[in-house]
């Protein structure tokens, strides 16, 4: 069952240039994973300009190995230090309603 993954991130004024070259990397890393079907990173354009990872993977295995890959480590302890508080992470599993 194929998973969404939306992450919320708000990050310290003055640092989204840091924060926009951390995620580069670690953006480029992922979308090369196997499981990992659509990997982007977005910027909200009203209210408090949170940037926003959205995720796609083939299923719960997939974001499991992306936890724990050396880049999404690498970039969450670069993050921790932009970030202005603890992102919201909402994972969710699809719903079949054409059926």
């Amino acid at each position: 069952m194929s998973v969404k993954v939306i992450a919320f991130v708000t990050v310290k004024s003055g640092q989204e240039d840091a924060f926009v070259a951390a995620a580069k990397v670690c953006v480029a890393a992922s979308r090369a994973e196997t499981g990992v079907l659509h990997y982007d990173l977005w910027r909200e354009v009203d209210g408090d300009q949170r940037f926003v990872f959205n995720e796609l993977y083939s299923d719960d295995d997939a974001v499991k190995a992306h936890m724990a890959s050396d880049h999404f480590k690498a970039f969450g302890l670069a993050a921790r230090d932009l970030a202005a508080a603890r992102p919201v992470i909402i994972k969710t599993h699809a719903i079949d309603v054409a059926a």
